[in-house]
């Protein structure tokens, strides 16, 4: 009896250590020795398309009509305010008045493309309503980007929309998809002579999950199953934008596409299985969902005795022109026997952290273009970047992760172009004004914009000085 017991455990011991194996070798944490990396060798087409970006609400100041304005006037339930040190946008960087300097600063850079959101709710500060005075601004800010020899890329959802939108409860509501629907298409119309790069939604992943999961964007909610719903109306919006914009005149010369932000969640003990389904479950609610969507029209959302969800949407299947990637870093899961919150996320003793705080991981770049190619769309990434307040990491951040993004290329990932996140320090959203994010520091008392030391290894590469 002892030795059947014995050969029972034995084997699932086995069993386990066989899939810990078949884990291990299919998600592999890839760690380069940098110091035996010549990083000059980032060789890229001279047609690469090299940008950098920012989002209204960030950088325009003025933004006063949509979520996020109501957000940055309330409290939790603590009484504490959901901005760190009560911080509100307010004027921000004065992007609104000052583009033109902007795309000065920008043309100094020697970049080709701008990436910017329009702020929905100056557009169309009620249903219908549409703001004649706010579309002209864009038209200016679209015809002096390419005066100035550079290709506008316009976001259409970049966090933020019209208080009458959230009130209507946004995207909680199937039906309320088609008021995003209409004004994409009224953009389309109004800006496609000018532009023929276009995001749809950026990052509905991180929406869902600040805002219906952990609860620190609007609406402050902790509600898996609406989570769960919010994200499948954002795609299906996606879709039905896309399939819109397409049809329309100017539709099929346009690039149209999803950004989607791909953190890659590791085991932080590679050995221990709870931390590797942790780890497993994670990525399918985070990244597959979204990824899987593109692929095959499906949507699946599982989390463990909380929801799941399998609905079919063929229109999804394919609806993106190229996939907008945002890259920052990885995180590392370790479970742990606490049923209020049974995981929390590791740093390593040895990572470089940015002031997010996250580690520098430029592998995970490389690992993340690797793994969107598996769509066969072309890539374009539309944010990459470091917060770091005294400018001693940027220029590791920006060789290292240009390096692991040209080695992808080099194996024949088609990535397309790059974009620096971002081209002002600006409002980081809960984090206020204290992440300092800008190839060009802001004097936010003088609105004076200074270029980084360490900014200078990103205008070296795109000048073609530095590989």
């Amino acid at each position: 009896m002892l030795f059947l017991l014995f050969l029972g455990v034995a084997v699932a011991v086995l069993g386990v250590v066989a899939a810990l194996s078949v884990l291990d070798s299919r998600h592999p944490e890839l760690r380069w020795q940098w110091d035996q990396i010549d990083l000059g060798r980032t060789s890229l087409p001279p047609d690469f398309l090299w940008g950098t970006a920012t989002a209204a609400h960030q950088v325009e100041g003025g933004c006063d009509g949509n979520n996020w304005s109501r957000w940055e006037q309330s409290a939790d339930v603590h009484g504490r305010p959901r901005i760190r040190r009560g911080q509100r946008s307010g004027a921000a960087c004065e992007h609104w008045s000052r583009f033109r300097e902007d795309i000065e600063c920008m043309r100094a850079l020697g970049v080709r493309s701008y990436r910017f959101s329009l702020e929905w709710s100056k557009i169309e500060p009620e249903p219908g309503r549409i703001d004649r005075e706010a579309v002209a601004h864009y038209h200016e800010v679209i015809d002096a980007l390419r005066s100035a020899g550079m290709r506008p890329m316009v976001t259409l959802h970049h966090f933020t929309h019209p208080l009458w939108f959230e009130d209507l409860g946004a995207f909680e509501r199937a039906a309320n998809i088609e008021h995003f629907v209409a004004f994409g298409e009224r953009m389309f119309r109004e800006y496609a002579d000018g532009v023929d790069l276009w995001c749809t939604i950026n990052e509905p992943g991180v929406c869902v999950t600040m805002g219906y999961v952990l609860g620190r964007f609007p609406p402050g909610r902790a509600d898996p199953a609406t989570a769960a719903t919010v994200l499948r109306n954002m795609l299906v919006a996606h879709a039905r934008v896309y399939r819109r914009l397409k049809a329309l005149p100017k539709g099929e010369g346009a690039e149209i596409g999803l950004v989607k932000n791909v953190l890659q969640f590791d085991p932080y003990r590679r050995w221990h299985p709870l931390d590797w389904l942790v780890a497993r479950l994670l990525d399918a609610a985070y990244n597959r969902s979204i990824l899987g969507f593109l692929e095959d029209g499906e949507f699946r959302m599982y989390v463990p005795g909380r929801v799941r969800r399998v609905e079919s949407y063929p229109d999804g299947q394919g609806a993106t022109d190229f996939i907008g990637l945002n890259y920052y870093s990885h995180t590392y899961i370790k479970t742990r026997f606490d049923p209020r919150w049974p995981l929390e996320r590791m740093l390593r003793a040895d990572d470089v952290i940015t002031d997010m705080p996250y580690p520098i991981y430029a592998e995970g770049l490389y690992r993340a273009l690797r793994r969107v190619s598996r769509l066969g769309k072309p890539i374009i990434v539309t944010e990459n970047g470091i917060a770091d307040a005294r400018d001693d990491r940027r220029e590791t951040f920006i060789r290292r992760y240009l390096y692991a993004l040209s080695v992808a290329h080099r194996e024949g990932v088609d990535v397309r172009g790059y974009y620096y996140w971002s081209l002002l320090d600006n409002f980081e959203w809960a984090e206020g004004f204290d992440m300092r994010f800008g190839l060009y520091a802001v004097d936010f008392a003088t609105q004076e914009r200074r270029l980084r030391a360490g900014s200078r290894a990103f205008v070296e590469r795109v000048r073609g000085e530095g590989g």
